[in-house]
């Protein structure tokens, strides 16, 4: 009996330390790969990545940065009604002003952003932040996920896309 206790926390911990192992791989690939690719790879982007190149704002996304994305889900663009989605992909100002209210000058962690109430985008105006009981919320949308690293920022999830207070259409 003791021997398969042995085994089989001998077979536990080799899983866990294999796992810790996938994860820092995992994000020490990210840190090798700009926002841009890592949004891609990520498979749950896809939509985002295609308004950032209907927007041209994928060399800038690209370049060095660095760069803190509040990243919508394919999942939470849906949540758009389809007319408005189709109007902003067709107004490439309108959808580069969207996009860009949802991206922040500088790398800003999870650890940094729950001290903060808002933070001035890259289109000029500020997102509210609300950091209560470990939840964060950007302009009242949820943030799922934190610190995705990636070489020129980071990217944090988010489970509505981020409009801003200009916006008419």
């Amino acid at each position: 009996m003791r021997r398969i206790f042995s085994v089989a926390s001998a077979v536990i911990g080799l899983c866990l330390v294999g796992g810790l192992i996938s994860y820092r791989r995992a994000a020490a690939a990210n840190e090798e790969k700009d926002i841009v690719q890592t949004a891609i790879d990520a498979g749950q982007f896809q939509t985002l990545a295609r308004a950032l190149g209907a927007a041209g704002l994928v060399e800038t996304l690209k370049g060095d940065g660095p760069f803190t994305v509040f990243a919508p889900t394919d999942e939470a663009i849906n949540k758009v009604p389809k007319e408005k989605l189709e109007a902003l992909l067709k107004d490439k100002e309108a959808l580069a002003a969207v996009l860009k209210y949802h991206v922040v000058s500088g790398k800003v962690m999870a650890a940094d952003v729950v001290k903060l109430d808002s933070a001035k985008t890259v289109q000029g105006e500020s997102v509210t932040i609300e950091a209560k009981e470990g939840k964060v919320k950007i302009n009242g949308a949820n943030v799922t996920k934190t610190d995705i690293e990636c070489k020129n920022g980071v990217i944090h999830v988010i489970d509505a896309v981020l409009l801003p207070p200009d916006d008419t259409k």
